[in-house]
């Protein structure tokens, strides 16, 4: 039987591509593969696997939760709140993470976190 390997892609619906990519690009310092701010899609490298905007009118009310792994869990919410940013306090998760949750420019909800091992 075939199975999962790994996580290619993830799409997002924009309203602004130039928002989000000012976010993605700019304040996260992903690689942008494809597209720039007037494109209707582009792509940027998350280590290996695509993180796909794509321009819409309508991003809707659908819920998910992208979750970014990073070295340094309470750095990246020191950085992204002194940029201006409201993100939920750190905290360690009894399922082995210290994480904390943020809204991206269209709303997508982002947690960065760490395996505490």
């Amino acid at each position: 039987m075939a199975s999962v390997t790994k996580v290619s892609g993830i799409t997002l619906r924009v309203v602004s591509m130039a928002k989000s990519l000012g976010f993605y690009r700019d304040v996260l310092k992903l690689r942008v593969l494809y597209g720039d701010e007037s494109s209707s899609f582009s792509s940027l490298d998350v280590s290996g696997c695509y993180l796909n905007l794509e321009r819409s009118d309508d991003v809707g009310d659908r819920w998910g939760r992208i979750i970014l792994y990073c070295d340094d869990v309470d750095g990246m919410h020191a950085y992204l709140t002194s940029s201006g940013y409201d993100c939920t306090s750190p905290r360690d998760a009894q399922w082995g993470e210290r994480y904390f949750h943020m809204k991206d420019p269209d709303g997508h909800e982002i947690s960065f976190a760490r395996s505490l091992k």
